[in-house]
C-alpha cells in the first residue's frame, strides 16, 4: 500500500475545498433565481448544497460575503472574455473587444440582472469592503484598457473619432436595456429571446464603426 506525500493530502484536501466551495455557489445562485435574494438564508444554501450549515461558514463568513463571490465570479470571467476580445481587436479583428462584451452579459441575461441587484444592495456593506475594492479595481483596469484600444482604433479611422468613453458606454447602455428587456412584463412573452440577444449583440458590435454617427461632433481631444 503507498502511502501518499503531506504535500498529496493537502493538494487533495484543497481541491475537495475548492468543489464543496463551488457547490455552495452554485446552490445558491440556485435559490436566488428561485426564490429571491431576501428569501434566502445560509441554511437554505446549506440544505441545498446538501452540507451542514457550519459547514458554509467555513467557506463563507456571511452570506454577503457569498453575494459579493457571485459578483466578484461574474466580473472576472466579463474581465478574461473582454481581455481577449481586446487582444484580438489589436491583432485586427475590430469588432472583437464589443463582441466578447456582449456575448458575456448577454449570455445569461438573469445571472447580469442578478449582479446589478446584487451591487445595488451591497453598495455600503462594511463587511465585504475589500472586496468591493477588488470589483471596483477590476472594472477600473477594463475602463483603461479599453480607453487605449478604443483610441488607437480611432486614430486609425475605424471607429467614429469621439471621446473613448461614449463608444463603451454607449455599448453599456445597449446591453443594460437589452437585460432589461429580457424581464419586461409587456415584451418577454417572445420565445425567440436567445436570437434577440444575438441580434441586438451584433448592432452593438458595428454601431461606433466611423461613417454611422450623424449627431455633434465631440472630438476624443476636446
Amino acid at each position: 500500500m503507498s502511502i501518499r506525500s503531506s504535500t498529496e493530502q493537502i493538494r487533495e484536501k484543497k481541491k475537495l475545498f475548492f468543489i464543496r466551495e463551488e457547490r455552495i455557489i452554485s446552490a445558491a445562485l440556485d435559490l436566488f433565481f428561485s426564490d429571491g435574494i431576501d428569501n434566502v438564508t445560509v441554511s437554505k444554501i446549506a440544505t441545498r448544497a446538501g452540507i451542514g450549515k457550519g459547514t458554509v461558514y467555513k467557506h463563507f463568513v456571511s452570506k454577503n460575503e457569498i453575494l459579493v463571490r457571485i459578483m466578484l465570479d461574474y466580473e472576472k470571467q466579463l474581465s478574461l472574455n473582454l481581455s481577449e476580445g481586446i487582444k484580438r481587436a489589436e491583432a485586427g479583428e475590430s469588432g472583437a473587444a464589443p463582441k466578447a462584451y456582449f456575448q458575456s452579459r448577454l449570455a445569461r441575461p438573469e445571472l447580469d440582472r442578478l449582479v446589478q441587484q446584487l451591487e445595488i444592495r451591497l453598495a455600503d456593506a462594511v463587511d465585504i469592503s475589500a472586496q468591493l475594492e477588488q470589483l471596483h479595481s477590476l472594472r477600473r483596469s477594463n475602463e483603461a484598457s479599453l480607453s487605449e484600444m478604443l483610441s488607437r482604433q480611432i486614430d486609425r479611422g475605424v471607429l467614429e473619432n469621439v471621446p473613448p468613453h461614449y463608444h463603451y458606454l454607449a455599448c453599456w447602455a445597449l446591453a443594460q436595456g437589452a437585460v432589461e428587456l429580457c424581464f419586461n412584463k409587456s415584451w418577454n412573452y417572445r420565445l425567440d429571446t436567445e436570437e434577440l440577444m444575438d441580434f441586438i449583440a451584433g448592432i452593438g458590435i458595428t454601431m461606433g464603426n466611423r461613417g454611422q454617427y450623424r449627431g455633434k461632433r465631440v472630438k476624443k481631444n476636446d
